[in-house]
């Protein structure tokens, strides 16, 4: 493909360098607007909007997390929409509504094997939980407008109650050898379900969810339906009472949390223990998804490689950073003791209160080094529109380093924090590790990543993988290490210890799911191969498998990261786009996984099911070492 012909093909879908060229020197100037109106865009923009609405909708209305109504409803959603999508001519459709729709098919290919996978972990927590149907359909009733039966209901509630008290106790052993209660044979007789630890706090983290749903349908009618109140009040009480008190035991006993002091209105029995706090304090239990797991969501990103090859390509990339850093080490005397070159880095923090200066200055330096080439367009409003923010103590437990995309999110010490705890974050957000990521958050990385996605294709947010977010971050940092951007070796440790923490993340991630590595084993691993400090190294590891990220978020750095850089090998260094094309282009196409950035930039043929496997990792070029420029 020639180079005018890439122009023809994007004149429709990258804002050319000139647009915004003219608007450099005035901040929040207004965009050409006469480039909007030309630019062409997919035939199915339509037809994903009109499915993002509609799941909207649905999530809306069923809002009791995996009720009967709610996993019947979704799945009947997403296999209808799998039908009609197939009613569509793909022959006919140009490359960017081909591409839509592989993505659509794609996503919806996954909801349905997410919601498979759900219904086999609802199994294994059976037996801990055999009434949450029961509780669940009665949202599922209210939200049918169905006449709640207000007697009916509440020896509902009090049945549940009493079978999940005889559940609790089976967990708990008695009080004191003197204990005649009727409960206390019970535990003697009847053993208690065995199940993991991760099945058990997957079970507690559903009792939590069970709780709101019943909270929210109580308030619904109580007051409003005298009848209601009159009947319910008091079973609903002792409902989310034996609730509270069988999550925290689950907690307590098999998980191994520390007794919490009860809190709340209702005394001793109905405090909620397992709280932000305490969830952060206690062990780290996660849930592995195992090799089927792995394969089906390595297919939904299109990557045909295996956990193994993966883990494989990882530790190709950290042999390199570690060379670096011995390198670097060298250059400040320490021969080859790089951790002593991490730990002198470490120390070079700055003082409480000075750390916002910093970031805003770094933020800076980053946007100055990219106006002296010609890489991406940042526009003006873009660098006047990010914000920053100072991250709570709590939050800092499960986020040791400062966070990014709409604002900036600065970890730092506060006030109240332990001397040891000031000192771990003090040391994880020293000057040199801030002044390698500070552009990842910022620009050109997840901040422009939102602006742009919010302007150019707003309907693929749907699609959106972290390997298009996190990678892309993560190619800009090996971007600028290429262009010389961290000349002194202090700087490349900084550099090399997020790189390295990458290539970590691979191996420590796939490994957990694989069921090869307990959560305390990768602590350890973070402490050994990236000098991690050890509260830093818990944090990043409760972050990892805490269930707020997807089992892939960890991998997708480094991996999304080096599919870039093949595909601006294969587009930029054969000549075929310039490097401002190229960067536009990808952030305008819109998140995606990149095989199928690859399959819109370089024009790959696509069927309904998607472009051929993409072995990215064999034409990778190779990592650049440092040296003169």
């Amino acid at each position: 493909m020639t180079r005018r012909n890439v122009g023809v093909l994007l004149a429709g879908l990258v804002l050319c360098a000139a647009d915004l060229s003219g608007q450099a020197a005035t901040a929040g100037a207004v965009p050409d607007l006469t480039v909007l109106v030309a630019r062409e865009g997919s035939e199915l923009v339509g037809v994903v909007d009109r499915f993002n609405t509609d799941l909207a909708s649905i999530r809306r209305r069923y809002d009791a997390t995996s009720s009967p109504d709610q996993r019947r409803r979704m799945r009947e959603f997403y296999s209808g929409w799998s039908g009609e999508l197939r009613r569509i001519e793909f022959d006919r459709l140009s490359q960017e509504g081909k591409a839509d729709y592989v993505l659509l098919a794609n996503y919806l290919r996954h909801q349905l094997d997410l919601l498979g996978r759900q219904d086999t972990q609802r199994t294994e927590t059976a037996a801990l939980l055999p009434f949450a149907d029961r509780l669940l359909a009665l949202q599922d009733a209210r939200r049918n407008l169905t006449t709640p039966d207000a007697r009916a209901a509440a020896a509902t509630l009090a049945e549940i109650a009493r079978q999940i008290d005889t559940l609790r106790a089976r967990f708990e052993t008695p009080t004191s050898r003197g204990d005649t209660s009727a409960a206390a044979p019970t535990r003697a007789r009847v053993p208690a379900p065995a199940v993991s630890k991760t099945v058990a706090n997957r079970a507690a983290e559903n009792i939590d969810q069970i709780s709101r749903v019943m909270q929210n349908w109580y308030e619904y009618y109580d007051g409003y339906d005298p009848l209601f109140s009159w009947w319910v009040k008091d079973p609903y009480k002792r409902l989310d009472e034996s609730l509270k008190r069988y999550a925290r035991t689950l907690r307590e006993r098999v998980l191994g949390f520390k007794p919490q002091p009860p809190t709340g209105p209702t005394g001793p029995s109905g405090g909620r223990t397992a709280n932000a706090t305490s969830a952060n304090d206690g062990p780290i239990v996660g849930d592995p998804i195992g090799a089927q797991g792995l394969r089906e969501d390595l297919a939904h990103e299109m990557i045909p490689y295996t956990p193994q090859e993966l883990i494989a390509i990882a530790e190709r990339e950290y042999a390199f950073s570690l060379s670096e850093m011995k390198k670097a080490a060298r250059e400040m005397g320490f021969g080859d003791d790089w951790k002593s070159a991490v730990e002198k880095v470490k120390n070079s923090y700055v003082e409480p209160g000075q750390q916002p200066d910093l970031i805003r200055d770094l933020a800076r330096e980053a946007e100055a080094f990219f106006d002296r080439h010609d890489w991406v367009t940042i526009p003006p409003l873009a660098r006047e529109d990010w914000r920053m923010e100072m991250m709570s103590p709590e939050r800092q437990r499960v986020a040791p380093f400062f966070l990014g995309g709409e604002s900036i999110i600065v970890s730092y010490p506060t006030a109240d924090m332990t001397a040891e705890e000031k000192m771990m974050s003090l040391r994880g957000n020293n000057p040199h590790f801030s002044r390698a990521v500070v552009f990842h958050e910022l620009n050109p990385g997840h901040h422009l990543q939102g602006f742009m996605s919010a302007r150019y294709n707003p309907h693929r947010r749907l699609f959106n993988t972290p390997f298009w977010g996190e990678g892309q971050a993560l190619y800009w940092e090996m971007f600028l290490w290429d262009h010389g951007f961290q000349q002194k070796p202090e700087d490349r440790v900084g550099a090399l210890f997020w790189r390295m923490h990458r290539s970590a993340r691979i191996m420590f991630s796939l490994r957990f799911h694989l069921g090869q590595l307990t959560p305390e084993q990768a602590i350890q691993f973070l402490v050994d191969t990236v000098a991690f400090e050890r509260a830093n190294a818990e944090g990043e590891v409760r972050r990892s498998f805490s269930g707020q990220y997807s089992p892939l978020y960890q991998i997708a750095y480094m991996i999304g990261g080096l599919q870039l850089r093949a595909l601006h090998a294969e587009l930029v260094d054969s000549g075929k786009m310039t490097e401002r094309q190229f960067h536009d282009a990808v952030l305008q196409g819109g998140p995606m996984p990149i095989a199928m950035v690859r399959a819109r930039l370089a024009v790959i043929s696509l069927t309904r099911d998607g472009p051929q496997p993409w072995r990215f990792a064999e034409s990778l070029p190779p990592p650049v070492p440092f040296g003169p420029r």
